[in-house]
């Protein structure tokens, strides 16, 4: 059940790095490679489910309003975001939050009757995914050389649990 967080795993990143270039004989045969990779970055789940809903564990509900909680995983996710690209990346597909109010955990713990979606997670997602959409477009606007895509995970699943049939 243990976990590599964010920054841990940004941080094995830049000692990877390191090891790369020792590898391909310089900084720029580095770079240049690196540049050609996709990293894929799916964060905020956890936070929510295994953090921010889990008030007798975590005061970060008590802490901080769902809007201001997001603002605060945008901020960390940004200098996150921000420490790989000056490491070389240049693709990103930033994944976004899924509507983890109909998770079978979140079922299970906060629906009234088990199989309707707990609307307030549902709600703080939302939040967070609108600010993701517009970190995407910041980091866009921001690095003409790199290529930032938001997958938006909550509308897909949305899409198919209302039309399941088309899939």
């Amino acid at each position: 059940g243990a976990r590599i967080s964010f920054s841990g795993q940004v941080r094995n990143y830049r000692q990877t790095v390191s090891q790369v270039v020792n590898l391909l004989g310089s900084e720029a045969n580095a770079a240049n490679y690196l540049s050609k990779c996709i990293y894929s970055i799916g964060l905020g789940s956890n936070d929510y489910l295994n953090n921010y809903f889990m008030p007798l564990f975590y005061s970060t509900s008590r802490r901080y309003n769902p809007e201001q909680y997001a603002n605060v995983l945008i901020q960390q996710y940004t200098q996150q975001l921000q420490a790989l690209y000056n490491y070389g990346a240049r693709k990103f597909v930033l994944i976004g939050v899924g509507q983890i109010g109909c998770s079978p955990n979140a079922l299970a713990q906060n629906s009234r009757d088990g199989r309707t979606c707990v609307e307030r997670i549902n709600a703080a997602n939302r939040i967070f995914n609108s600010k993701l959409k517009g970190l995407v477009d910041q980091f866009n606007n921001a690095n003409s050389d790199a290529k930032f895509i938001y997958i938006d995970v909550y509308g897909i699943f949305q899409d198919v649990t209302r039309n399941p049939s088309a899939y």
